[in-house]
């Protein structure tokens, strides 16, 4: 539950689902938008339960589908249908939510609610209600952006009802996303499919149009559109299973087949999905940890692989918005690589290692179908954030083993970004969200960056951003370049990478600032990302650094609610204080991070937060992903079993006691070997075999060799 509340608590829901869901599906308090999540800890009504593609808070939702129980008259409005609830009366598991609501014409209705990655295994059962009645909304009001809720559109959808074969199907091609697609891939064919089946004959049914019902009409297309079947008064339960596609209601009735077949019960649902999480969370063991501490940390592993990303095929085929087709293979959507670059994906790799050919897959082949790389894919590009970094994304997955993939589409698609700028590159500004562009890209890689090393803050928005994080995107490169033997182009994007970043370092002031094409500086507070002068000087070396890192934390400049300054405290580490990054990670967790509701700081962002804490409770962090190595920080517990789930993984034991009352390291032994750098390597993290730290109570010496 850490992080239910909005924006500055984690953005955070708790739905149901396996790992990697196509759908995750959750209680509705909200109609969800840019900015809104469907389920607010705050409220206090409940308004159906709803299958939700909306990956994070500050995207948009899409192709959801709503299932709304109620008794008496039909409800089909959201503001009309809302039933009470207290949280006292909820049930919240990874696997299994239940609530007891109070009915709006008197009794109670309880729900139950399981799903698999597809399908989604609802039961209501009736207490001294009026006629029960079951409500799927198709359609409804789409809210555009996140500055207006009252800017609105239409979707015009469809809905079926079979008395027969007692199910309800539809589409809703909602994707509130739409407006900020590039404009070449408009993805115009694109919509979410649904088929609801039902235990229970319908005694009636019908369907409601823009708020008005229209009994025994058994089909209806348009705006604001469900359809709603009442069962017989002395039907005191009702379950309902909902397949959901992204390809078309026939194949959501098969992924309903194939998932949660007739005969199955929702129990059975429930488990299976909590086996798959007991899976996962079972590869690492505890000793030496608080309650609360633990709820944070496998709060923290679930959150890291819920739905970052999350699956977009269905049994071998997926539709692409890229070139509005149908195709064979694997495919995820989700992916915000400004975000997960820097731990999420590193943490993947770790411990769903085998999901990353397909996720390195689903990648190249958007290349090859819209003609790029992902920067933020809801379903398809949207252009969020900055710079390529799906670049990084391939390159640590190569350097670390992964594969499964086409090295050679691989480099075709990274160097594509490092080299071929976005279409009208000198004229388009690309400011966040910017509406009616095409593919953002590197922006202002022809203006200035190439002929003379940074973007021009007087043409491109977040400039200074941008030229810091394209050097590590080269740099990036680079490494994969290496990789597959390819000499030359290693050295020219090596180079590249270590040489634009004092471009825009401003040695009168000490700090990085962006600047104009004239070369003029464009002043300290502009061309930043989430984040300021102080949180991406880090990104460089540069001035007496302990005494630069002390500043920037002794004056309240650090803010890990965004992801910029994550690397930072680990700096200390690299520059020879190891003992100051051990005393700031600690400080940290235990200032953003707790098993609340509010138990996360900043918003999630699909994993990094909680990234960041896991790698940080076991001692280490990949400050630079692409490195291969990670930097040791403070374990947090007395001792950590870890399983990796590769084949030929051995156990790895992190043995730290004392580490809850003792932050600083001492000694540091690998399989019994003396580890006096603070940095170690993938390989012998996956090695496996014994990490044994000694820690103090006060500051050590340890880690000043490098």
């Amino acid at each position: 539950m850490a992080g239910t509340l909005p924006n500055g608590s984690g953005g955070m829901i708790p739905s149901t689902s396996p790992p990697f869901a196509m759908t995750r599906w959750v209680a509705q308090t909200s109609e969800n938008y840019v900015s809104v999540t469907p389920y607010n800890y705050t409220a206090t009504s409940i308004h159906g339960f709803q299958a939700t593609h909306q990956p994070a808070i500050w995207m948009g939702e899409s192709g959801q589908v709503v299932i709304s129980p109620g008794a008496g008259q039909v409800q089909p409005k959201f503001d009309n249908r809302g039933m009470s609830f207290t949280h006292e009366n909820e049930v919240i598991t990874a696997s299994y939510y239940s609530v007891n609501m109070n009915a709006i014409e008197g009794g109670q209705i309880s729900a139950e609610q399981s799903s698999t990655s597809r399908v989604g295994h609802l039961r209501f059962a009736f207490i001294d209600t009026r006629q029960p009645y079951v409500l799927v909304e198709a359609t409804r009001a789409s809210v555009l952006g996140s500055s207006d809720p009252h800017n609105l559109t239409y979707p015009q959808g469809s809905i079926f009802i079979n008395p027969d074969t007692r199910e309800i199907s539809g589409n809703n091609p909602e994707r509130q996303d739409f407006i900020i697609a590039p404009v070449s891939t408009p993805a115009k064919h694109w919509s979410g499919y649904f088929c609801a089946r039902f235990d229970q004959p319908f005694a009636s049914w019908g369907v409601s149009k823009n708020n008005t019902l229209f009994d025994g009409q058994t089909s209806g297309n348009g705006t604001l559109l469900s359809g709603y079947v009442s069962f017989s008064p002395e039907v005191v339960e009702v379950s309902v299973r909902i397949g959901v596609s992204f390809i078309s209601v026939e194949q959501a009735r098969k992924n309903l087949d194939m998932e949660v077949p007739d005969g199955n019960t929702l129990e059975d649902t429930a488990t299976a999905t909590r086996s798959a999480w007991a899976e996962k969370l079972e590869l690492i063991k505890i000793n030496g940890a608080s309650k609360d501490q633990l709820q944070t940390f496998y709060t923290a592993f679930f959150h890291t692989l819920q739905a970052y990303p999350y699956e977009q095929s269905e049994y071998g085929q997926y539709y692409s918005g890229y070139d509005d087709a149908v195709h064979q293979g694997i495919s995820y959507t989700g992916y915000s690589n400004w975000d997960t670059f820097r731990a999420e994906w590193a943490w993947l790799i770790l411990f769903a290692p085998d999901r990353i050919p397909g996720m390195v897959q689903s990648m190249l082949q958007d290349y090859k179908e819209g003609g790029r790389l992902p920067m933020w894919k809801n379903i398809i590009e949207t252009n969020i954030m900055v710079a390529t970094h799906a670049d990084s994304l391939i390159a640590e997955a190569v350097l670390k083993g992964m594969a499964g993939f086409d090295l050679e589409t691989a480099w075709e698609a990274v160097h594509s970004d490092a080299t071929v700028p976005p279409v009208n590159d000198t004229t388009t500004v690309y400011f966040d969200r910017q509406e009616n562009v095409d593919y953002e890209v590197r922006a202002g890689l022809t203006s200035v960056y190439e002929e003379k090393g940074w973007v021009a803050d007087d043409i491109h928005s977040e400039s200074a951003s941008r030229t810091l994080d394209y050097s590590y995107d080269d740099f990036a490169v680079s490494v994969l370049a290496g990789l597959l033997n390819k000499s030359e182009e290693e050295r020219f994007f090596r180079q590249r990478s270590l040489q634009n970043p004092f471009t825009i370092f401003n040695s009168l002031t000490g700090f990085m600032e962006a600047r104009n094409a004239s070369g003029a500086w464009a002043g300290p507070d502009n061309g930043w990302t989430e984040g300021d002068k102080w949180a991406y000087t880090f990104d460089a070396v540069t001035r007496q650094f302990v005494k630069f890192l002390d500043e920037h934390f002794d004056g309240g400049h650090n803010d890990h609610t965004n992801e910029p300054s994550h690397h930072i405290p680990y700096l200390y580490s690299l520059a020879g204080a190891a003992s100051k990054s051990q005393s700031r990670i600690r400080q940290i967790a235990e200032s953003n991070y707790n098993a609340s509701v509010n138990g996360l700081s900043g918003n999630e962002d699909c994993g990094q937060m909680s990234a960041w804490y896991l790698f940080s409770a076991l001692g280490f962090y990949p400050v630079n992903p692409v490195s291969g190595l990670y930097v040791v920080g403070s374990p947090f517990f007395d001792g950590v079993e870890i399983q990796f789930p590769l084949s030929n993984a051995t156990s790895l034991k992190i043995i730290a006691e004392g580490a809850p009352s003792r932050p600083f390291v001492n000694s540091l032994t690998i399989n019994s070997a003396d580890i006096l750098s603070p940095i170690i390597s993938h390989n012998q993290i996956l090695d496996g075999g014994k990490f044994e730290f000694i820690m103090s109570s006060r500051p050590q010496a340890w880690g000043v060799a490098l």
